[in-house]
C-alpha cells in the first residue's frame, strides 16, 4: 500500500479539511485505502463510517442502500444531517461542476458552499472526497477543496495482486515462476492500473494455462492500450535483436551493462537508473535501429515522442500534452522513450514566432530529464547536431553523448553478413553465391565509405535483379549495385568531416577501439572521410 497517499490523507482527515478531491480512475482502489484509514485509530484517532454515494444508488453503508439519497441535493442534505463521524465518498460528482459541455449546477456548488461550516465546526467528525477520473472543480470552491493525486499501485501492491489471483487458481501451472521471474513480471506491470495488471495476468494465465517470466509480452502489450489511448506517443512493437545491429560494439556494450539497472537486485549496488543516451552522427548507420533493438533487449516498451504531436493550435493546450506524454511515459515506466532526430524537434526554441510555446515545452522536458526519479531510459538520436541546444548536451541530462561515424571494415563485413542472411533463406535463390568470410571481406573491401542503410540498399537492389530475371542471386549483381550508389560519405563529405570534429572532443565512439585501429584507408589526404574517425576512442 502506498504510505504517502495514506500519511496525506489521515492528516487532511484529522486536520477537518471539508472536502478532498482525488483524481484517479481506480475507484475502488482509493474506496479501499480511504476504509483502511476511516477504520485505524492508530491513523486518525477517531474512527468514522465510510458511506460511498453514486448517482444510481444513492449513499450505500456497509453495502446497505441509504433510500431518497440519490439526488445530488439529497446528498448534500443528508451529509449535513448525519449525526455520525463520518467520510462522505462522492464518485463522479464532478458532473455537477461543469463536466464536458455539461453546465455547472450553481444551486448543488451553492449548497456545497452553505455547509461548509457545519463540516468544520460540528461535533461530528465530517470529511468529504470527491473521487473522479477526470480533475475538474468550479472557480468558486478552488479555495475549499484540496487536490490529491492518487498513485499507481506500488511493486508490492502488485506482487499482492498476483499472489492472490494464482491462489484463486490452483489449476493455473505456476512451476516455472521463480522469485526472479515474479518480480519481472510485476515490475513490467508497474504504470498499469490494478484492474489493467489484473487483465494482464488473467490474460497470461489462460493463454497456455499456465503464467512464467516468458508472458513478459503479454504484460507488454496491456501497457501498449495505455499508451495508444493518450494519442500523443506512439508505441514502437518491434521484434529486431541487438545482434541485428552490425557494429557500433562500444554503444551495444555500453547498452547491455545497464540492463536491468532498475530491479532489485541492481538496489544492493546504490546504483539509480540510467538516464538516458544521445545518439549522434552519419545518417543511415545505425541510430534508429539500436533504439528499437534496445526495446527488445532490455525487454521495455519502446515509446516514441513525436513533438509535432505535442504542438497543438490552442493556447496552452501544447504545454499540456508535454507534461501529459511525460506522464504516460511515468505511468508505464519502466520504458523507454526514443526521440528520433530531436534536432528538428528542437529547431524552433530560439524564434518567437510561436509566442514562446518551443521554449516552454523545450524547458519542460529539460527540468524533466534532469529531476525524474521515474526509470524512464531517453533514448535521443541526432543527425545535425549544430541544431541542439547546449543545455541539452550538459551532463545530467544524458548519462553519455555516443557518436556513430561509417562503417569499419569489420562492421561492413558484419553488416553484409547480416542482411545476405535474413534474405537468403531460400537455398534455390542463395545456390549460385557462397556465404563466407571470403565473400564479406570481398565486398567490404569494395563499400569503404558506405553507411549501413547504403549495405543494406546494395542487397535488396541486388535481389531485385536477381528476381527480375528469374534466376539466383549472383556475386555480378552485388558488384554491379553498388557500382551504381554514390555512398553519403562522397555527398557530404564536408558535413561529416565537421560532425567528426564535433565528436572527437564531445563524444565517445560507438565503434570499438580496436575496429577504428584496423580501419583502412585509400588515400593520405587527412580530409578524406576515411582516413580519420570520429568521437573519443574509449571501450566502455
Amino acid at each position: 500500500m502506498n504510505d504517502n497517499i495514506i500519511t496525506q490523507l489521515s492528516r487532511l482527515f484529522r486536520a477537518r479539511f471539508p472536502y478532498i478531491y482525488i483524481s484517479t480512475w481506480e475507484e475502488e482502489r482509493a474506496i479501499s485505502i480511504i476504509k483502511k484509514i476511516a477504520a485505524s485509530e492508530k491513523l486518525i484517532r477517531v474512527t468514522r463510517e465510510v458511506y460511498t454515494w453514486t448517482q444510481t444508488n444513492g449513499f450505500l453503508l456497509n453495502g446497505q442502500k441509504i433510500d431518497g439519497t440519490n439526488s445530488p441535493d439529497k446528498a448534500i442534505d443528508f451529509i449535513r444531517d448525519c449525526n455520525k463521524n463520518a467520510v462522505f465518498v462522492l464518485c463522479d460528482f464532478n458532473v455537477y461542476f461543469g463536466v464536458k459541455g455539461r453546465q455547472v449546477d450553481y444551486n448543488v456548488v451553492r449548497r456545497l458552499r452553505d455547509i461548509i461550516g457545519e463540516l468544520k465546526t460540528s461535533k461530528f467528525r465530517k470529511n468529504v472526497i470527491f473521487i473522479a477520473s477526470e480533475l475538474l472543480i468550479p472557480d468558486s470552491m478552488q479555495k475549499e477543496i484540496t487536490i490529491l493525486d492518487m498513485p499507481l499501485p506500488t511493486l508490492d501492491e502488485i506482487k499482492a495482486k498476483l499472489d492472490k489471483m494464482v491462489n484463486q487458481n490452483k489449476q493455473i501451472d505456476t512451476s516455472e515462476l521463480d522469485e526472479e521471474g515474479k518480480e519481472r513480471l510485476c515490475k513490467a506491470a508497474l504504470g498499469l492500473t490494478l484492474q489493467e495488471a489484473e487483465n494482464a495476468f488473467a490474460l497470461a494465465m489462460v493463454n497456455d494455462g499456465k503464467i512464467d517470466g516468458k508472458d513478459l509480452s503479454i504484460i507488454l502489450s496491456e501497457k501498449m492500450q495505455v499508451i495508444k489511448k493518450t494519442g500523443i506517443l506512439e508505441f514502437i512493437n518491434t521484434d529486431i535483436k541487438i545482434s541485428d545491429v552490425g557494429g557500433l560494439e562500444n554503444l551495444k556494450n555500453w547498452l547491455n551493462k545497464r540492463n536491468n539497472s532498475w530491479s532489485e537486485s541492481a538496489k544492493k549496488y546504490c546504483l539509480p537508473a540510467p538516464k538516458g543516451v544521445l545518439i549522434t552522427g552519419v545518417p543511415g548507420c545505425g541510430k534508429s535501429l539500436t533504439a528499437k533493438a534496445m526495446s527488445a533487449a532490455w525487454q521495455l516498451p519502446l515509446l516514441k515522442l513525436d513533438f509535432g504531436k505535442i504542438f497543438s493550435g490552442i493556447v496552452g493546450s501544447s504545454e499540456e500534452n508535454m507534461r501529459k506524454a511525460i506522464k504516460t511515459a511515468e505511468a508505464v515506466a519502466p520504458s523507454i522513450l526514443w526521440v528520433d532526430e530531436i534536432e528538428k524537434s528542437l529547431s524552433g526554441i530560439n524564434s518567437n514566432g510561436d509566442s514562446g510555446t518551443s521554449s516552454r515545452i523545450f524547458g519542460t522536458f529539460l527540468t524533466w530529464m534532469q529531476e525524474k526519479t521515474a526509470p524512464v531510459f531517453v533514448i535521443a538520436t541526432a543527425n545535425n547536431i549544430s541544431g541542439l541546444p547546449a543545455e541539452l548536451l550538459r551532463k545530467g541530462r544524458f548519462d553519455e553523448i555516443f557518436f556513430v561515424d561509417l562503417p569499419t571494415h569489420r562492421e561492413r563485413k558484419e553488416i553484409f553478413k547480416l542482411h545476405l542472411a535474413k534474405r537468403l533463406k531460400d537455398k534455390d535463390v542463395a545456390s549460385h553465391i557462397e556465404l563466407n568470410d571470403e565473400l564479406y571481406t570481398k565486398l567490404a573491401d569494395m563499400t569503404e565509405g558506405f553507411v549501413g542503410a547504403e549495405i543494406e540498399q546494395i542487397v535488396i537492389s541486388a535481389l531485385y535483379e536477381a528476381f527480375f530475371n528469374k534466376r539466383p542471386l549472383e556475386f555480378s549483381d552485388l558488384e554491379n549495385t553498388l557500382k551504381n550508389i554514390v555512398p553519403l560519405s562522397v555527398t557530404q563529405k564536408e558535413q561529416i568531416l565537421a560532425l567528426r570534429q564535433w565528436a572527437n572532443v564531445r563524444a565517445v565512439a560507438a565503434t570499438k577501439k580496436d575496429d577504428m585501429a584496423q580501419y583502412s584507408t585509400k588515400t593520405d589526404n587527412p580530409d578524406d572521410v576515411n582516413t580519420s574517425r570520429g568521437g573519443r576512442a574509449l571501450d566502455v
